[in-house]
């Protein structure tokens, strides 16, 4: 991430990294999209990344969840994208995002039951290049919150990559992992256990935008622990994590 502090020195540190992504990229073959979505792409991806060194309060995160058409991440399709934004450490109502995408084919019966978006809605969702650009310009280059970020971002890259032909290289930051370091001695497993855990009605839930509401409920709770902890920015949440997965503590 950008630190803004030793511009020259982190331009070298992380010349490999940008050389590799660079080279990605030229392997994807570049961008997918034409005329107006491609402007749209190209404005969105020259957006200068946030620092990672703001306290919370002074962070807009955006929480996250996707419904996709099974479990498999190789294969199954991104149905859904739902998104409620945090800032000046509240959730923001006002600040959300949701889009269907269009699928030539309704996914199974028994996994419409899962995320109740029928075949009708799925059909007549939005065109997969403009909602994935859509859902770019509202996240920006913010740090993306979610429980288990993993699969997540396993498929909105996956995405991305296939229909875009880029790779948004997003920072996701995981309450999955976050969660047990900070709260320590719990037996949560699941997003339900930690909202039952600290009393969080959780509303509508099973849909994109209703687990995105949940989480960005969790989320305040995982900011105002780790603020007393010291972890007070969004480098200090990465931190974290990378720590909790090096060590395998995650529930």
């Amino acid at each position: 991430m950008h630190r803004p502090s030793v511009p020259e020195a982190d331009g070298w540190r992380h010349a490999p990294a940008r050389w590799v992504a660079g080279a990605f990229d030229f392997l994807l073959g570049g961008p997918r999209v034409g005329g107006m979505l491609a402007d749209r792409l190209s404005a969105w991806a020259r957006r200068p990344r946030p620092s990672d060194v703001r306290r919370h309060a002074e962070v807009r995160y955006v929480v996250m969840d996707s419904e996709t058409s099974g479990l498999d991440l190789a294969r199954d399709h991104l149905i859904a994208l739902g998104a409620i934004a945090i800032e000046r450490g509240r959730v923001a109502l006002g600040d959300a995002f949701a889009a269907v995408l269009r699928q030539d084919a309704a996914s199974a019966h028994a996994n419409i039951l899962i995320h109740g978006i029928g075949g009708t809605a799925q059909r007549g969702g939005r065109e997969p290049p403009e909602a994935l650009i859509a859902f770019l310009e509202y996240a920006g280059k913010d740090p993306l919150v979610a429980w288990r970020a993993d699969f997540d971002r396993t498929v909105l890259v996956r995405a991305c990559r296939e229909i875009l032909g880029i790779d948004p290289r997003l920072v996701f930051i995981d309450l999955a992992w976050l969660l047990p370091a900070l709260f320590r001695g719990t037996s949560c497993d699941s997003l339900d256990d930690w909202l039952a855990h600290f009393g969080i009605d959780a509303g509508a839930r099973h849909d994109a935008v209703g687990d995105a509401w949940a989480t960005a409920q969790l989320a305040l709770v995982a900011f105002d622990a780790a603020g007393r902890a010291g972890m007070r920015t969004p480098r200090d949440l990465v931190a974290m994590q990378k720590a909790q997965a090096w060590l395998g503590t995650r529930r």
